[in-house]
C-alpha cells in the first residue's frame, strides 16, 4: 500500500468546505500525482451524485464511476482530514481518501480502511491528531 500513498498526499487539518468542493480537490491532487487524467474528476463528481461516497464513521471515498475507470494512469490515494468535519449529505465526513484504482487493488484499500477505521472514535483520534506520519502509518503498514 506504501506505493498506492505518498506522504506528500496526505493533508491534515483542511478547513471545512462544500463537499463537492472536497471531491475536486481530491481529484487535483490525483492528476497532479499522474494517477488520473482530468477527466476522472468529472467522474469523481457523477459518482457521488449517483450514489454517495460517504460510507460512515466520518469517511468518505470519492472515486470515479466505472466508465471513468479508463482515465486511471496509476493505482493511487489522497488523504485530507478536516477536524470540524464537511457536511456530505444526511452526514459529517472528517476523512477522505480520494481513490483512483485499476484492476481490483481497490478492494484492499477499502479492507484496510475498514480495519483501521471500523469505529467513529479512531477516524476522530487520527484527525485530531493532525499527524500525517500516523496517518500514512495506519494506511500502509504491513498486517
Amino acid at each position: 500500500m506504501s506505493e498506492m500513498l505518498e506522504k506528500e498526499n496526505i493533508v491534515m487539518g483542511r478547513a471545512s468546505e462544500n463537499h463537492e468542493d472536497v471531491i475536486r480537490r481530491c481529484g487535483a491532487m490525483l492528476v497532479a500525482s499522474g494517477y488520473v487524467a482530468e477527466e476522472y474528476v468529472t467522474g469523481m463528481l457523477e459518482r457521488d451524485r449517483d450514489f454517495s461516497t460517504a460510507i460512515g464513521n466520518g469517511i468518505a471515498i470519492p472515486h470515479g464511476a466505472k466508465e471513468y475507470k479508463q482515465y486511471i494512469q496509476n493505482t493511487g490515494l489522497v488523504v485530507l482530514t478536516y477536524p470540524d468535519g464537511v457536511s456530505w449529505n444526511d452526514g459529517t465526513v472528517k476523512l477522505v481518501v480520494g481513490i483512483a484504482a485499476k484492476g481490483d487493488e481497490h478492494i484492499e484499500i477499502l479492507e484496510r480502511l475498514v480495519d483501521a477505521f471500523e469505529d467513529e472514535e479512531a477516524v476522530d483520534a487520527v484527525v485530531a491528531s493532525g499527524d500525517a506520519e500516523k496517518l500514512h502509518h495506519i494506511l500502509t503498514r504491513d498486517n
